[in-house]
């Protein structure tokens, strides 16, 4: 189990997307580290399964329904995290997805595969799967920026993707929005960095989650033909565990082991991205 960070006991952190598999596991780590968590989601009900489970671990969580592409939205729930709570020191980026309107059934053209090629893909699908992935993140960090600068060591983490470096087959809006998280992560470092609010991110690798699994397994349990690809790719030979982002997570999250630390993605990825294939 990892060491208690002292340092983090009594802070607050804002999780959007916070009821995903990842993010769910994050804020239940963040709370046992004495954290007080915030989870919105757009349905409130998902996020309070999140938040029970912490009280009932001892920790302190509440639940907001909130969309990320909605301002208006995005500042009601943080009144009613400043009315609960009176602070803001972390912002996790977590909300995103993805949808069968961005995704392209071939991996590439003239495959012969029934469903969606690239010329089929719906605009307003394309849209929203970016929108979701990176405009929430940037307005997101807009409605909680002000009150992280009242900080004592604000920080911001934004979730990237494996496929913000190299793009995977299939998903372009997912993959465009991804690369621009980096890109946006970098950007913000640089502009608050004399502030005080250090902005880095996770970039995770490969990882069973609600939205993929059915990509990445059959329905036996047995890989896909993508997924072998995925665990031939990767040197660990294995997908990720929830567990494996809490680590990198908490050392971005924590000023007394990453006070010098902005500007940066952190691969999460069991060697994918340091593996040629030969």
């Amino acid at each position: 189990m990892i060491p208690i960070h002292e340092n983090l006991t009594g802070r607050v952190a804002v999780i959007t997307g916070g009821s995903g598999v990842l993010c769910s596991k994050m804020a239940r780590e963040l709370a046992r580290h004495g954290v007080k968590i915030a989870i919105l989601n757009r349905t409130a009900e998902k996020g309070q399964q999140v938040a029970d489970t912490i009280s009932r671990s001892g920790g302190t969580a509440i639940s907001i329904a909130a969309d990320v592409l909605d301002r208006s939205s995005l500042m009601n729930a943080r009144e009613k995290i400043i009315e609960t709570f009176g602070r803001v020191d972390l912002l996790i980026n977590g909300a995103g997805g993805n949808h069968p309107d961005a995704i392209t059934a071939p991996e590439k053209y003239g495959e012969g595969v029934e469903g969606n090629s690239f010329f089929d893909l719906d605009e307003n699908g394309f849209s929203q799967v970016f929108s979701s992935n990176f405009t929430g993140t940037f307005l997101a960090s807009q409605v909680f920026g002000k009150t992280l600068l009242q900080a004592e060591a604000p920080a911001i983490l934004n979730v990237s993707s494996m496929s913000s470096y190299a793009p995977m087959t299939k998903v372009p809006a997912y993959s465009a929005a991804k690369a621009s998280i980096n890109n946006f992560t970098m950007w913000m470092a640089v502009h608050f960095a004399e502030a005080g609010l250090r902005v880095n991110a996770i970039a995770p690798g490969f990882f069973l989650t609600k939205q993929n699994r059915d990509l990445l397994l059959n329905e036996d349990g047995s890989l896909t033909a993508r997924s072998n690809k995925i665990i031939t790719a990767t040197p660990m030979k294995r997908f990720g565990q929830p567990e494996d982002l809490l680590g990198t997570m908490l050392w971005l999250a924590d000023e007394s082991y990453s006070g010098f630390v902005t500007g940066i993605t952190v691969p999460v990825d069991g060697g994918f991205m340091a593996y040629s294939g030969v």
